[in-house]
């Protein structure tokens, strides 16, 4: 048998209307009340039409979010699952289901978008990338659709609300680091120019070698498409210059783990050999051999904010694009070493 409204009602003692603002956590129902009626809701097994409630109310109580690549591959980085901690925890204390992106490729993904919001599937998206001259973000632009996104936009950054770390300076910093322990042969190592992250990140490791006055080395860059088709034949390659580095900055500390492990099979010792420093502070960072000096850019903060401002847009739509600069912390452990002349 199907249990109604009607029925919480008539077992609780009060009217359906009172079932109904129960259901929506009206403010105007008493907690006294609300714990009743909620009782009665588990003891008759009552579950709310939470789909036709947000019909009525022209509203899905969803959010979007959008990975660059399918779920399988996004969540063998540990990035994504730490952001949608962030980003879960304030949805659900704001009411808020996830819809989480299927799509394997850029075709797919601006597919889906498309038919989340013409659907009216989700109210809002966050985007957990920023890709370069990304249709999916400019189709969001123009149907004036309630998103934010994970990083710095490539195009029209002060229309868009994102939430993001500063990626130049803090990349500028770390190599910098590098420097001053007296290292000049630093190479750049992962990340696809596809994405605004790697674009900055790399500027900001330009900015500090010219102000060292140290000249920048193309050879001395290695592209996440060469280490994905073969991480140590790349890095043999980067090894085997006439001036091979002595110092690495790598896009993050999974691409930092592999270099290690590669750098090993080669007889190349981290830090004596080599030092490296990288990026988002992964919980095995301090207890990889030997512990990774990374960037902590707090991951988990970079979704609750996304959250909140989309919320915030979903809300008052007449909210005012903002940035949200997330601090890093820089993490000094065992992985660089000073450079002996």
């Amino acid at each position: 048998m199907i249990v109604t409204i009607k029925d919480v009602a008539k077992k609780a003692n009060v009217a359906p209307s009172t079932v109904s603002r129960v259901i929506a956590n009206s403010p105007r129902i008493s907690e006294k009340t609300k714990k009743r009626v909620r009782e009665v809701m588990e003891e008759l097994g009552y579950y709310p039409n939470f789909q036709a409630r947000s019909l009525a109310a022209k509203s899905t109580q969803s959010i979007g979010v959008i990975m660059p690549n399918s779920a399988y591959h996004a969540f063998q980085n540990p990035f994504f699952p730490e952001v949608l901690r962030g980003i879960s925890k304030n949805a659900h204390a704001n009411k808020y289901g996830i819809y989480l992106s299927t799509g394997s490729t850029e075709e797919e993904i601006y597919a889906e978008v498309t038919s989340m919001v013409q659907g009216r599937r989700v109210d809002g998206v966050i985007l957990l990338y920023s890709r370069i001259n990304d249709k999916t973000m400019k189709f969001l632009q123009e149907t004036n659709f309630p998103f934010t996104v994970v990083g710095r936009p490539d195009q029209n950054e002060e229309r868009i609300t994102f939430v993001d770390n500063d990626n130049i300076f803090i990349t500028k910093q770390v190599t910098k680091y590098l420097i001053e322990l007296g290292h000049r042969h630093i190479a750049f190592v992962g990340g696809s120019l596809d994405f605004v992250v790697t674009i900055d990140r790399l500027n900001g490791y330009k900015l500090a070698l010219n102000e060292a006055g140290i000249p920048f080395n193309k050879d001395y860059m290695v592209h996440e498409e060469f280490i994905k088709d073969n991480g140590k034949e790349a890095l043999k390659s980067l090894m085997s210059l006439d001036s091979p580095p002595t110092a690495l900055v790598t896009q993050d500390d999974l691409i930092a783990y592999e270099m290690i492990s590669h750098l090993g099979d080669m007889n190349i010792k981290v830090p004596e050999d080599i030092s490296i420093v990288s990026f988002n502070n992964l919980m095995l960072s301090e207890h990889s051999k030997p512990p990774l000096t990374s960037v902590d850019i707090c991951i988990d903060q970079l979704g609750f904010e996304a959250t909140s401002c989309l919320i915030e847009k979903i809300e008052k739509p007449d909210t005012l694009p903002k940035r949200i600069t997330i601090p890093t912390k820089f993490i000094e452990r065992k992985s660089c070493e000073r450079r002996q002349s």
